[in-house]
């Protein structure tokens, strides 16, 4: 009869916890992506991503497919990622579920707005994406068109530059938590943030420059909000890290 040793059983039980909250994750998106079959639908999701594009267009163009499945797979893709997106705080939730009997108390008075203020700043990020950028950029595009070009974009190029774009403002509207991680961390303090200002401004334009398209709108869309959440993040670096600090350490 064999026996195992104490840390092997612990091991053994946090890859059975992982496991389990992996399980979870992964059913919480599958309802999440189920509910969306059902209602709206692929074909309905799909028509409403398009939106800010078909209103640049002239009046009756639509959307061109040149691959025989993709009026199937794209629609799907575009439910499957929604379904992410929207699965999200609950998938965050699970991996705070499994590090949380590891953290002391202080620790999770911070690492749960951090999850809870992530999923709020990424969703954020590809809603001013959606409902801001799209429109006038498409637009602005749609301007520079000649008149012997019909524009009729495809529905796959339009998928993949709609996904990047919205992965790019939801990363970037991660700012604020990344500047409170690093000054929690102590890898740098608040007055040091406000010292390299000018240059976190011209690394938000720089980003902003290689992220999206090569026009004046996305780059000053993407750019200008990355200055200003940068600024949210040094105002509430210092009280995230009050929050976080161990009664020991105060004294």
């Amino acid at each position: 009869m064999t026996t195992s040793k104490p840390g092997e059983e612990t091991f053994i039980s946090h890859l059975i916890e992982l496991r389990d909250r992996l399980v979870r994750a992964t059913i919480g998106v599958v309802v999440m992506c189920v509910g969306l079959l059902i209602w709206p639908g692929p074909a309905r999701i799909y028509d409403i991503l398009a939106e800010p594009m078909i209103a640049s267009l002239p009046v009756g163009s639509k959307m061109i497919a040149t691959g025989v499945t993709s009026p199937f797979l794209v629609p799907m893709k575009v439910t499957l990622v929604l379904a992410l997106v929207l699965a999200l705080p609950w998938v965050l939730y699970q991996i705070w579920a499994f590090v949380a009997p590891g953290l002391y108390a202080h620790e999770k008075r911070l690492v749960a707005p951090l999850v809870i203020s992530s999923s709020l700043l990424f969703m954020a990020g590809v809603a001013f994406c959606y409902f801001f950028v799209f429109g006038r950029v498409f637009k602005f595009i749609a301007e520079f068109s000649p008149q012997s070009i019909a524009v009729t974009p495809d529905i796959e190029n339009y998928l993949d530059f709609v996904m990047s774009m919205c992965l790019a403002f939801g990363a970037t509207f991660e700012v604020p938590v990344v500047v409170v991680i690093l000054v929690r961390m102590g890898l740098v303090s608040v007055a040091k943030l406000k010292e390299i200002r000018p240059y976190a401004i011209v690394g938000a334009f720089a980003i902003a420059a290689v992220v999206t398209p090569p026009d004046a709108v996305s780059m000053f869309s993407l750019a200008i909000p990355m200055c200003l959440l940068f600024e949210l993040g040094i105002l509430v670096a210092p009280l995230f890290v009050r929050m976080s600090t161990a009664p020991e350490d105060k004294a």
